[in-house]
């Protein structure tokens, strides 16, 4: 089979929408060729001014450049098999870069913004070129809150921003009132002024971004230049200045799209995420493009509370929903677990760290068993839970899971693992050339290894220890949190210390890791991998070693919350 390639225009240069998406390209037998580095680089202020121990502003932010973006998407769509592309990168520069303040929201609907249209109407133009190739789109609904240090806003105004646009507004249906309606209470009247940011910047700015969601949904999607729109609602709420937006996209959804309650799997699905929809698309690209015609059936496995019962502080919808839309993102179908119906991928949701053991159990009853597994952490809010990692990496069958994530939020946990799940699994039951299997176990081990070493090992053990001591050693008096920007809010001494502390410390757990039952690189006897299944059957690779450049892990964007961080695997 001849190796597949998929143009990626990622959501920003993060890991998370980068590195990973790229290695689970390859995990699949999938070449994903993205812009230079240069083209869609994302980063917060990198100058200040400040007095003595106070700061007093920040400035010089990085944004993605969208005339060279579009430039390669139409240089390189001959030679490609497939696109997924970030609307947000292309028509913004990137997903900060579509939540910066506006003074002005745009011109009204549909001749809001020229220049954004043209840039947007790359994908109809490139779509007209290639009809028979599959053209995927992720979109975003614009967060709550501001961006901290980009463009002189600091975390108070981010701290005031979040819980004022949490507060509810009134309920209205037309395009034109919903622009115009993001300061009404309820009861018609209007809010209180901010303190910490100017508002009415911040509507212009929603103003601008909604008109660019409703254009991709009503210019693009519905004539057919998008086969399918995956459309992550980040940092979300259960209400506040986003309901009206999200109501609007569901119901455009059902009406122009054949959708059933805002949502239409087979062309366009909204739900909270962003960080994880490259993931999920990679896995629906795998799918096609390795010509699997019947959706695979996922079923979900609770391990403490339902996910029905449960809703993430950032979200705006269940857990078990949010199962459910990403499963028909990534091309699968999500089903009851019965005597009638074969099951293809099992999800391992562990809501509670006390049913751990059980959840373990279940992992390696499917091991036995030959029937793929997705685990998902649900226990850690935003990383890994040390009991539940810790379990988890006793057990020897881990080491064959198609996919984990304890990252973040919970839709970005779900994008994650399902996404790795179903790119590996559409690899695994299609592909018979011994080359490309063994590349891709390599791909899929290192991805894998990762997860563990990052959601755990850096996002729960290291990075406490990582702030601890950029806080303690700031610079102003008025900023909290340091790690927020070391760049900024450390001395160039400090910064290089918890760079050197970071490597030494991910130097060790590598190596802890590598030792776990999961992986047992090094020991007597390896865990294994999957490397194909064949006729319900699987075979295996043994893992072998594992590697972390001392160099590599470094602060992409000069603040804790994110690392770069590539392991390299190898299974035999």
């Amino acid at each position: 089979m001849n190796m597949k390639k998929v143009l990626y225009v990622p959501l920003d240069d993060r890991p998370v929408n980068l590195d990973d998406v790229i290695v689970q390209g390859r995990s699949a037998g999938i070449e994903v060729i993205t812009p230079c580095l240069e083209d869609i680089k994302n980063r917060m202020d990198s100058q200040k001014t400040d007095s003595d121990n106070t700061l007093l502003s920040t400035s010089s932010p990085t944004f993605g450049n969208t005339t060279n973006i579009r430039k390669f998407i139409l240089d390189h769509a001959a030679e490609v098999d497939g696109f997924i592309i970030s609307a947000d990168m292309l028509a913004y520069g990137g997903l900060i870069g579509s939540r910066r303040l506006r003074t002005h929201g745009g011109s009204a609907y549909p001749d809001y913004d020229p220049a954004t249209t043209h840039l947007l109407d790359t994908i109809r133009q490139v779509k007209k070129a290639h009809p028979r190739k599959p053209m995927y789109v992720l979109d975003t609904i614009m967060r709550l809150a501001t961006t901290t240090y980009v463009e002189n806003v600091f975390q108070n105004a981010y701290d005031e921003s979040r819980s004022f646009m949490k507060q509810p507004r009134k309920s209205v249906d037309e395009l034109s009132e919903i622009l115009e309606g993001y300061d009404t209470k309820p009861d018609g009247t209007l809010y209180e002024e901010t303190v910490t940011f100017n508002k009415e910047h911040y509507y212009d700015a929603r103003r601008h971004k909604f008109k660019s969601n409703v254009y991709i949904l009503d210019r693009l999607a519905q004539f057919d230049y998008i086969d399918f729109l995956a459309i992550g609602v980040d940092d979300s709420s259960t209400q506040g200045v986003q309901a009206n937006e999200i109501d609007y996209v569901e119901g455009m959804i059902t009406e122009s799209f054949g959708g059933e309650n805002g949502q239409s799997p087979e062309r366009a699905i909204i739900l909270p995420d962003a960080d994880g929809l490259g993931h999920s698309l990679m896995a629906r690209m795998a799918q096609e493009l390795l010509r699997i015609e019947e959706k695979p059936k996922y079923s979900v496995l609770y391990f403490g509370r339902d996910g029905s019962t449960i809703i993430n502080p950032y979200e705006y919808m269940s857990v078990h929903q949010n199962i459910q839309h990403h499963v028909d993102i990534i091309g699968g179908q999500l089903v009851e677990d019965s005597p009638e119906v074969k099951v293809d991928v099992e999800i391992i949701a562990i809501t509670d760290k006390d049913e751990v053991p059980n959840a373990v159990s279940r992992i390696e009853v499917n091991g036995l068993n030959q029937m793929p597994t997705v685990v998902i952490d649900f226990v850690g809010g935003g990383a890994a839970n040390a009991v539940v990692t810790e379990a988890l990496l006793e057990s020897s069958y881990t080491g064959q899971i198609l996919g984990y994530s304890g990252w973040n939020t919970a839709g970005n946990k779900i994008g994650i693992a399902l996404g790795m799940a179903q790119a590996r699994y559409a690899f695994l039951i299609t592909e018979k050339k011994a080359p490309a299997l063994n590349k891709a176990v390599d791909a899929h081990g290192s991805l894998l290894f990762k997860r563990f070493l990052k959601d755990y090992y850096y996002k729960t053990l290291t990075i406490g220890e990582i702030r601890q001591y950029s806080r303690a050693n700031a610079l102003y008096t008025n900023i909290p949190y340091a790690d927020g920007n070391f760049l900024l809010f450390n001395s160039e001494s400090d910064y290089a210390h918890v760079v050197t502390l970071l490597r030494e410390r991910m130097q060790t757990h590598t190596n802890t890791l590598a030792a776990k039952n999961a992986f047992q690189i090094s020991q007597c006897t390896s865990s294994h991998n999957i490397r194909q299944i064949k006729k319900a059957k699987w075979s295996y690779a043994e893992y072998e070693s594992a590697a972390l450049s001392y160099e590599n892990p470094s602060y992409i964007w000069d603040r804790a919350f994110e690392i770069t961080l590539n392991p390299k695997v190898t299974l035999s």
